[in-house]
């Protein structure tokens, strides 16, 4: 491959073992891809599913979002999660890396309340749900997977749902598909700043990573429309000039489906008043 890319539609077809099904949600068409080999980031055996939204400013209606959400998330995770910890990885004043914290901060947290006082509210089965934005290296002196790590020692979760913002090798991919995987991820892998790996063998628990890709190497759009290259340009990356209103649009998406996949036995309607 000529450029780098965190998706796995994006590989080579030497790269792709199987693709197990390809299914359509209404207007979204689904791709499940299987890893034959180890290849950069990506890891033998690894399940990466593919929602292809398309144009996600004319996207009017999250249903077909949810459902596709749902068969994802339950493709990958265990049945039993009762607990979930919901981490938003990313820097909150970088637009093309906002996914993350952005998604997260939409996420009803539940930990606080499940029980006695849920049940008082009226809302009896409402799982228990938390989340972090661990912001990055930069800024706090820490690692995220440290911070990560030391919450989930703490607070024992059944599942781990990470967040974070990707390369994409294809500019029309850009904000338009959303990729999940059970390999887990590395923070920092969207904008060329890659930390310790956050997955289950540093975790110890399950560990979905989703991810949307915000940016895509200089060299790609020069690619896309010359042949002509050179070392600076490949240590720039792109991001569209509207990334903060499609970072905002696609994680208002993300939290919106999340949050019905996570409380599967309340009632829609009152979820959504409550978020």
């Amino acid at each position: 491959m000529n450029n780098r890319t965190d998706l796995a539609t994006e590989l080579e077809k030497k790269y792709i073992k199987t693709r197990k099904k390809e299914i359509n949600v209404g207007k979204i068409r689904v791709e499940f891809t299987e890893i034959t080999e180890d290849f950069s980031n990506f890891k033998k055996g690894n399940t990466y599913i593919t929602i292809n939204l398309g144009n996600i400013n004319y996207i009017t209606s999250f249903e077909d979002i949810e459902k596709a959400i749902e068969i994802s998330l339950l493709e990958l995770l265990p049945t039993m999660r009762q607990s979930v910890l919901v981490v938003g990885l990313g820097n909150r004043e970088i637009t093309s890396d906002s996914v993350g914290p952005n998604t997260c901060e939409k996420i009803l947290a539940t930990r606080h309340i499940v029980g006695e006082f849920s049940r008082n509210l009226g809302i009896p089965n409402l799982k228990s749900v938390s989340t972090i934005t661990p912001s990055v290296l930069g800024k706090t002196g820490i690692e995220s997977g440290e911070t990560v790590k030391a919450v989930v020692e703490r607070i024992k979760p059944d599942v781990v749902i990470v967040i974070d913002a990707l390369c994409a090798n294809n500019s029309d991919n850009l904000f338009s598909v959303i990729q999940l995987t059970n390999s887990g991820i590395s923070p920092g892998s969207g904008v060329k700043n890659t930390r310790k790996e956050l997955n289950y063998n540093t975790l110890g628990v399950p560990t979905v990573a989703i991810g949307v890709p915000t940016v895509v190497e200089a060299s790609t759009i020069v690619r896309e429309f010359s042949k002509t290259q050179n070392e600076k340009i490949k240590e720039l990356l792109l991001t569209p000039k509207d990334t903060d209103l499609l970072s905002h649009r696609i994680s208002e998406m993300l939290a919106h489906a999340l949050n019905i996949f996570l409380q599967p036995d309340t009632d829609r309607e009152v979820l959504l008043s409550l978020v």
